[in-house]
This record gives C-alpha cells, sequence and structure tokens, in this order.
C-alpha cells in the first residue's frame, strides 16, 4: 500500500511515518477556525523538526517547557517567538529564555518571579490555577502547576516594584481531554475573572493564554476537536490557544511487521518487532492503539492482544482487538503516533534499534 511518496510495506521496520501535507492543511484550517486568536504550538507534543517546520507558517509562535527544548526550538525555526513555560524552571533555564529574548515566560510562584527579577529584563505571564470545576476532563492540572489567587497577587506586587519585568497576562491551561463545548464554558469563566483582575493591576491591554486540552478520542480517530465552534465562540480580547496533541497527532503513524503469532492459555498473542518503548502512548494512556493490517484485506476473524518484544508484561499496544488471520512478516500500522508518542518513550530499555523516520510531503 502507497501512502504519499512512501511505500509503508517496504519499509525497514519499525519506522514513524509523519503526513506532513496532511498535517499543514489541519494546521492551516485551525489557524482560520480560531479568527484572530493566537495560536502557539506545545513543542513537547511532539518535536520533530520537520514537523515544526512545516507547523511554522501556521503558527503565532511554539510553547516549550525547557531549556532543551528552548535550544531545540530556537534551532529548528530561528525567528519564531517563543513562550516558555512549565514547573521547576532553574536559574539556567530562565537565563537561557533571557538570553534568548523569549517572548513570554510563564511564571508558575512567587519565588520563580524572584529569580527571574535577578536576571534581567522579560515580559511575563501569571499562570493561574483556580478552583473551577472541570467535570469530564482527563487530566486536571493542579499541584505543581499555577498559583492560586494569593500567590497571583503577591506576583503583581512584586513585578510593581521591578522595573525590569512586565506583567503582560494570565497563562490558565486549567484541563486536559475536554470538548469544545467544555473548553469555552472554561475560557469563559477564566476571562471572566481575569481581564478584570489584570487591569486592577494595571495591565491595558489584558493577554489570556487558554492553553491547549483539546479532547482527541483514540477509540474514534475520524473524531476530531471542533476547532470551528471553539473559534466562534471565544470572547473577546487578545486570547492565545497552545494545544499539542490535538495538531499533530492524527499525522503520524508507527508502521512495524509481524514476527511471531502464539496462542497461550486460551488467548492469541502477536508479536511485533518494536514496541512501546518506541511508541508509549497506549501504554501510558491505558487505551489500545487504533491500526491497521496493511498486508492483508481478510475480515477479522478472531482476537489477539498486539504486542512488543520488551521483557514485561506492559509492553502492549492493543489488547484482545479483533484481528484478521496474521503470520510473521504482515505489516501493522497504529494510527495517531503523532503525538506524545516516539519522545515520551523509553528508547533505550533493552537497547533495541531505534526506529526509522519518513516524511510525506
Amino acid at each position: 500500500m502507497k501512502n504519499g511518496a512512501v511505500n509503508l510495506v517496504d519499509l525497514p521496520f519499525p519506522a514513524y511515518v509523519y503526513d506532513l501535507a496532511g498535517l499543514a492543511d489541519h494546521a492551516r484550517a485551525i489557524r482560520s477556525a480560531l479568527r484572530g486568536a493566537e495560536l502557539l504550538y506545545a513543542a513537547k507534543a511532539n518535536p520533530d523538526p520537520e514537523v515544526l517546520r512545516t507547523l511554522a507558517p501556521h503558527l503565532d509562535g511554539v510553547e516549550v517547557s525547557s531549556g532543551g527544548e528552548l535550544a531545540h526550538v530556537r534551532k529548528a525555526l530561528p525567528d519564531i517567538p517563543i513562550a516558555f513555560g512549565g514547573p521547576g524552571k532553574t536559574d539556567e533555564e530562565l537565563a537561557r529564555a533571557v538570553a534568548f529574548n523569549v517572548e513570554r515566560i510563564h511564571i508558575e510562584s512567587p519565588r520563580e518571579l524572584i529569580r527571574l527579577q535577578r536576571l534581567g529584563r522579560a515580559e511575563v505571564l501569571l499562570r493561574a490555577n483556580l478552583p473551577f470545576a472541570v467535570p469530564g476532563a482527563v487530566l486536571t492540572m493542579n499541584g505543581p502547576f499555577g498559583m492560586d489567587v494569593d500567590a497571583l497577587n503577591e506576583c503583581a506586587r512584586r513585578i510593581a516594584d521591578s522595573p525590569g519585568i512586565t506583567l503582560k497576562g494570565i497563562h490558565a491551561h486549567l484541563a486536559s481531554g475536554l470538548d469544545a463545548p467544555a473548553l469555552l464554558d472554561l475560557a469563559k469563566r477564566m476571562t471572566a475573572w481575569a481581564v478584570p483582575w489584570l487591569r486592577g493591576h494595571g495591565v491595558t491591554e489584558p493577554e489570556i493564554n487558554l492553553g491547549g486540552g483539546m479532547a482527541v478520542d483514540y477509540t474514534d480517530p475520524e473524531s476530531r476537536f471542533d476547532w470551528d465552534a471553539y473559534g466562534a465562540g471565544l470572547p473577546q480580547g487578545r486570547l492565545r490557544v497552545e494545544p499539542g496533541r490535538a495538531v499533530t497527532a492524527y499525522h503520524g503513524r508507527y508502521v512495524t511487521d509481524v514476527l511471531d503469532v502464539k496462542t497461550t492459555r486460551g488467548e492469541t498473542y502477536v508479536v511485533l518487532r518494536g514496541g512501546t518503548h518506541h511508541l508509549r502512548t497506549p501504554a501510558a494512556k491505558g487505551h489500545d492503539q487504533p491500526f491497521e493490517v496493511l498486508t492483508q484485506r481478510s475480515a477479522p476473524t478472531g482476537r489477539a492482544t498486539l504486542v512488543g518484544q520488551l521483557c514485561t508484561p506492559k509492553d502492549v499496544f492493543a489488547r484482545d482487538v479483533a484481528v484478521p488471520p496474521l503470520a510473521p512478516g504482515d505489516v501493522i500500522a497504529f494510527a495517531m503516533a503523532g503525538a506524545y508518542a516516539w519522545n515520551i518513550s523509553h528508547h533505550d530499555f533493552l537497547m533495541h534499534p531505534h526506529p526509522g523516520f519518513h516524511y510525506i510531503r
């Protein structure tokens, strides 16, 4: 089976295949749907340089969460605006952010602000972690992420006495895995609090970064976040959104071949080359990774668990799923492997070879 210029069944396995043409179309559509809200890409989702370069024409900036990501993105995209977020920033990372003249630094605590004040000039957003209920969220961002109102007020007072630091707005990523109506409700509640609070602290043009968290449904690859409804419903004002997974997940596949098929205690296991040390997503999220058998046209006639080569029973791509008759040499492509896949995987466990990377342009 061919896809673009890449013949998937003839690749050296395992392999990642990124559909850059599809990714560019998707990013262009997101940008249009946002209707003037700024689009930043969360590089943590997939920092592959070709992915970054494909997205760049459709972005207002990139969000990074470490000094390593900062250096990596700056090398791949020398001129793009960068926002630096995440808890636990070191003095070295803050100094690098100031030296690289990042556009925004997202402050997570009063102590982090104090350390930044010693380093030079910067424009900042304060990350808020307000006690809003977030029903239906896959993840809620609390604990080490952001500040409550007392800490936010302390930061605002310190910034007022610090000529080198300029308060530009609020960062407000509170949850992940939400659909458009739920995210819009959160956006409206956050802006209703943040805009008056910022104006009260002398910010004349408040900026609100709403973060990401757009739902991605691995059980239904055809289901997509409703960007049109989200963009149409956003409140007025200078807003930024910061998606990652919902941008790139759909445009990567992990392709590999069958090494063995065995039945143990009545259950069938299909052993694949590679494993979750390459594609960590199903083990991390506890789901079955969607897949297609590229070398079979037969309808499913049985059930099996798809596993990798690692010496752990947790090395599972999909458990007890419908499959056609499989044999060594068959080729399987796991879909939705474009985000939080290779880059979060424990690559060197058992020291198997790394996958190849291929691009459809």
